[in-house]
């Protein structure tokens, strides 16, 4: 159950946010100007690189590289195909994880390495592998970490991972808000100099703007009836949401909204890209989640059970007003199902600047819906 008067206490939140996620999201424009720092001193402004890439392969652990990879693929296009190398495994523990080069991996191909631990041993051995096959490696981990050794000794470029004091009293969230800047923002100093994307330094510091403007519009002070993202983590207790994304930069928010939601708030979610979204979720709309069915009978208990969960649509748009879209059959189709629905658009801007937007209203909302959950 969700405590709404928790919403409000910015005291009772500080208490709550045990894991630091609260000060991630708030501290996320700095942990970029602090990750792009860690990257030109690492020498990344000065790379003269040899054309683009063949293919960029992305490896490291859960959802921290899945986002990330996500991400890059996204603003690089069909330049260069992008690809997060899964990794397997027994368990999804740092020792137990492995990674393997695909067959035809070689000389004109990048290997990025993102993790915030830097301990997993199938990591350092694909450093190693991917030294042997002549793939240029360039790695963001937590500094003096085994990986950091494992790259400097096969000749690939290491950047220290920007990271913050209150986060080694335990073990990062793989979507906490700090860790996706703090691991992203050097591979997009990287990728503008390959040329596979447009990430130059004042884009990037506008980026951190950004960030810091939706900080101080989403920051535990402000209300919840004048803060977005408070108002959507109080929309979404006991709400099934149907995350919807129309535009090519909120299909990753969109994405990562949902993971983020599962991992730090144990709240399920769907997510789908409109107009495909209408069709594939219409069943749920007009099944049992819908906000107007009653699974039980009209005696039933409802001061002792929970609410029933019913869905709520979430749409995350880049897309200005008046272009063709789908939002309008969008909005037709919930509220036939008298299903509500939320909606975030992003201020004008550039893409990354826009992306950056909706991930940031997003992260506070799924940090506010954990902690105001107790999860």
């Amino acid at each position: 159950m969700l405590d709404e008067s928790l919403l409000d206490s910015p005291e009772g939140l500080a208490r709550a946010d045990r894991r630091g996620l609260l000060r991630g999201a708030a501290e996320a424009g700095a942990r970029v100007r602090t990750a792009a720092r860690h990257a030109a001193e690492a020498g990344v402004h000065d790379l003269k690189p040899d054309g683009r890439p063949r293919a960029v392969l992305i490896a490291g652990p859960g959802a921290a590289a899945t986002h990330t990879a996500d991400l890059l693929g996204t603003l690089a296009g069909a330049g260069s195909p992008v690809t997060r190398l899964a990794p397997t495994g027994v368990a999804p523990a740092a020792g137990a994880l492995r990674w393997e080069l695909p067959g035809w991996a070689g000389s004109v191909d990048l290997l990025l390495i993102a993790t915030p631990d830097g301990s997993e041993p199938g990591l350092s051995l694909l450093a190693e592998q991917a030294y042997r096959r002549g793939c240029t490696v360039v790695a963001v981990a937590p500094p003096g970490s085994p990986l950091a050794e494992a790259v400097n000794g096969s000749h690939g470029l290491f950047v220290p991972m920007a990271t913050a004091p209150y986060e080694q009293d335990e073990p990062l969230a793989a979507s906490a808000p700090g860790v996706l800047w703090a691991l992203l923002t050097p591979f997009l100093a990287l990728l503008d100099r390959t040329g596979l994307l447009a990430a130059p330094p004042d884009a990037v510091e506008r980026v951190a703007d950004r960030l810091d403007l939706i900080a101080q519009r989403c920051g535990p002070a402000i209300a919840t009836y004048s803060n977005p993202a408070k108002t959507l983590a109080a929309e979404l207790a006991d709400a099934l949401p149907l995350v919807w994304t129309e535009g090519t930069s909120a299909g990753p928010a969109g994405r990562r909204f949902a993971a983020a939601l599962a991992e730090l708030s144990g709240v399920p979610a769907v997510v789908a890209e409109l107009p495909e979204a209408l069709a594939a979720h219409s069943a749920l709309l007009a099944g049992p989640l819908a906000a107007g069915a009653d699974p039980g009978d009209f005696f039933r208990d409802r001061v002792e059970e929970p609410p029933a969960l019913h869905a709520r649509v979430v749409l995350l748009r880049d897309r200005p007003i008046g272009s063709l879209t789908a939002a309008p059959g969008a909005r037709d189709l919930a509220l036939s199902h008298d299903t509500p629905i939320s909606e975030l658009e992003p201020e004008e801007g550039d893409e990354l600047a826009t992306l950056a937007e909706l991930i940031a209203i997003t992260d506070f909302a799924a940090v506010y819906l954990a902690l105001a959950s107790g999860a």
